[in-house]
């Protein structure tokens, strides 16, 4: 595994961001570090981030670039304490910015409201035209490089938190041209993957008995309905900036 430097993580693919990282310290020793995907997940969320729902520090409604989409996918073990994401932004122009480590971030925070970051995601590349992705794992401790009280905004997270209420918890990205956020949506969960046990065995191999196996094929019906959620509310925003 490799832990993250404040500098890599600070590169945003352009000169502010590499003024960025050499004004600000290099992250702390107990700093989230990237892993490998693990064995198996104990929850998944999805969040359908649009430029509607973007809220500033003073709770206040500040929409983000009219036609922007992101969807993120987070998978989940509490146990080990690693979250893995799957980031995709399109419609965005511009380069990043915030003063957390990365743009990209999970609040805590309900819908209408603001609240602090608690995770920072390696920002979705490449800057330009055309879609922006990011993916990999993280294992907490947590950190974001925002302390206005002397303690980083990510100290204390437990993923267990988000799972407890996945409906307190939103997902979004700043640039420079919309530093409230260029997109924003809270999480909502969806299925892990029902009959997968995650270390290359059967639901039989793993004790999982039929009703399992009937809430894990409902749980695919769930997950392609959030799906066509996503692809509804972006012909949506595409039509209304025509």
């Amino acid at each position: 595994m490799v832990t993250k430097s404040g500098t890599r993580i600070l590169s945003t693919g352009g000169a502010l961001g590499i003024v960025a990282a050499l004004a600000l310290p290099a992250a702390p020793a107990h700093a989230e570090t990237e892993v490998a995907e693990p064995a198996s997940f104990r929850s998944a969320f999805t969040v359908m981030a649009t430029p509607d729902q973007v809220i500033n520090t003073e709770g206040v409604a500040t929409p983000g670039q009219e036609g922007a989409t992101g969807e993120f996918t987070f998978r989940v073990n509490s146990d080990l304490e690693i979250i893995c994401y799957d980031i995709t932004l399109e419609g965005v122009s511009g380069d990043y910015m915030s003063p957390a480590m990365t743009a990209t971030h999970l609040h805590e925070a309900a819908a209408g409201q603001s609240g602090p970051p608690r995770i920072a995601f390696p920002n979705p590349q490449p800057v330009g035209e055309g879609p922006r992705t990011s993916s990999g794992c993280l294992q907490g401790p947590f950190t974001t490089g925002v302390a206005p009280m002397g303690t980083d905004t990510g100290d204390g997270l437990s993923l267990a938190r988000i799972e407890a209420n996945p409906a307190g918890f939103v997902g979004d990205s700043h640039t420079v041209d919309f530093p409230a956020g260029v997109v924003r949506g809270q999480l909502q969960q969806i299925p892990v993957g029902g009959i997968e046990t995650g270390a290359g065995g059967t639901a039989a191999d793993a004790g999982v008995d039929a009703g399992a196996l009937a809430i894990g094929v409902a749980g695919i019906g769930a997950a392609a309905l959030a799906v066509g959620l996503i692809a509804s509310r972006r012909r949506e925003l595409a039509r209304a900036s025509r």
